[in-house]
């Protein structure tokens, strides 16, 4: 007859697992590091990325590398605002930082001036939209006021039929813009890989 095992047996044969995965823990805990320098990267606080890289060593450099680079590489979108432009160049700074490759720096440079493009072009067509559409828009307003019996004001976002109109048409743009921000994604990743 067996014998009968105690809870610490029990434990310890669960535990031992444990004991070889202490390598991807941390490998984990590294990669976190590389996530957490790589936000102070592109909130300021962390001025360069190349002087935190260099502390380390070996695996462990390039765990914190891949940490960096899954930050960064996710900045690489379409702007909403100014501020976007900013953090996206910054991203793009720090992608050439870890990736090394002189021609990387070109594209993103490119693929900024094109953001900043967007977003011209984001705004102009708000403008042209608006205007389009502020005859139909006195008109419900006209259409309300005398329902009401008071002056009504209408935000044309608040009007369904602007929004679809200017959704789709907004979306059409973005398709057009969303083009660049994957294929520099792409190309940083494949000089990531090599």
């Amino acid at each position: 007859m067996g014998r009968i095992k105690s809870s610490l047996e029990i434990a310890l044969e669960r535990t031992e697992s444990v004991k070889s995965n202490r390598g991807s823990i941390g490998q984990f805990e590294v990669k976190q590091k590389g996530k957490k320098l790589a936000n102070e990267f592109l909130d300021g606080t962390v001025k360069s990325l190349e002087n935190e890289i260099k502390q380390l060593s070996g695996d462990e450099q390039n765990n914190l590398k891949q940490g960096i680079f899954d930050v960064l590489v996710s900045q690489i979108t379409l702007p909403g605002s100014k501020d976007d432009i900013k953090r996206i160049g910054n991203a793009a700074q720090g992608l050439l930082t870890i990736i090394g490759d002189k021609g990387f720096a070109g594209l993103a440079g490119q693929f900024v001036k094109i953001m900043e493009q967007y977003l011209d072009e984001v705004t102009q067509f708000e403008e042209a939209i608006k205007r389009q559409y502020a005859p139909r828009l006195r008109q419900k307003e006209e259409e309300l006021s005398s329902r009401l019996g008071r002056p009504v004001r209408l935000d044309p976002f608040q009007d369904p039929e602007f929004t679809a109109l200017f959704n789709q048409n907004l979306n059409a743009i973005r398709e057009n813009y969303q083009a660049a921000a994957d294929q520099l994604r792409e190309e940083a990743t494949r000089l990531f890989g090599a």
